[in-house]
């Protein structure tokens, strides 16, 4: 039984130690467009759009961002969290969306390269269709409030 545990953790190690590079290179990216500022542009850009559909442009920027990185999205959310309070309409779309949304890219290329999976076929259209879904269900439920 020993012998089993030691094997499956070698085999842990080398998963690791493959998508090490696809970690790191996520993370990068979603600190580069952070700090330069290409997130808040995006809110900008996007914002007329979403204000009119109910959704605050103050979050665009955290949809795109927890699609590829729960922790930096976790960054956003304290920054919003400081901005409008914990307790406000755009503070209770933020929890809930946090805990219904997936990081999309992140999941599919640890797991897709993890288990050398090349055909992904409907993962990416029901993964979005699922994190739309998500979104709406946030302003929804935090209308309730």
């Amino acid at each position: 039984m020993y012998e089993d545990f030691i094997k499956g953790a070698k085999d842990g190690f080398r998963t690791v130690i493959q998508i090490m590079p696809t970690l790191v290179g996520l993370m990068v990216a979603v600190g580069v467009l952070r700090a330069s500022g290409f997130l808040n542009a995006v809110g900008k850009l996007f914002g007329g759009l979403t204000d009119k559909i109910g959704f605050p442009s103050d979050l665009v920027p955290l949809v795109f961002v927890k699609m590829f990185s729960s922790s930096a999205a976790t960054g956003l959310v304290l920054d919003i969290f400081k901005t409008y309070g914990t307790d406000s309409y755009i503070g209770m779309i933020t929890s809930i969306m946090m805990s219904c949304t997936e990081t999309i890219f992140y999941t599919m290329s640890v797991y897709f390269l993890a288990a050398k999976v090349t055909k992904t076929r409907h993962t990416l259209p029901g993964a979005l269709l699922a994190t739309i879904a998500g979104i709406a269900a946030s302003v929804i439920l935090a209308g309730m409030n």
